[in-house]
């Protein structure tokens, strides 16, 4: 609990920071890629903080990748 407070903390302080210096240079764009961006790391960083079980992207690969590799490998043999 103390983690994703930290957590928190932490983003309401680069907020705090970065969003006024966007909102007067009128840069819309980079402002939402900012929140999409933060809201993602956030997300994240409090779900690792809490312990609960992140998917690796490494396992959705090869789960795509695999059938492709047994097709070459009938092929080749």
């Amino acid at each position: 609990m103390v983690s994703t407070i930290g957590i928190l903390v932490t983003v309401a302080l680069i907020i705090a920071i970065d969003v006024p210096t966007l909102l007067r240079g009128k840069l819309k764009k980079e402002l939402w890629i900012f929140s999409v961006l933060l809201l993602f790391g956030t997300t994240i960083g409090i779900a690792k903080a809490l312990h609960l079980g992140l998917p690796n992207p490494l396992d959705w690969i090869i789960y795509i990748y695999n059938p492709v590799s047994q097709l070459l490998n009938t092929w080749l043999k």
